[in-house]
């Protein structure tokens, strides 16, 4: 009884360290997304201000040709 109490335990353990590993390997891939994610809102959080600038300067432009 205690041998199979034994492999249980072992099968167990093999399980966790199975799941473990693939929880590892998830956790890699979602710090990646994350960064990629990051780095793409940086992006287009300065296209954006570059627009708003544009659009602002333009705006200003032609109120000034309307005095």
């Amino acid at each position: 009884m205690a041998n199979n109490d034994l492999e249980a335990l072992e099968e167990k353990v093999d399980e966790l360290i199975a799941l473990s590993e693939v929880l590892v390997e998830e956790n890699q891939m979602l710090k990646a997304k994350q960064q990629s994610w990051t780095t793409e809102r940086a992006k287009l959080v300065e296209k954006n201000d570059l627009v708003k600038n544009r659009v602002e300067s333009m705006i200003a432009r032609l109120k000034a040709l309307d005095k």
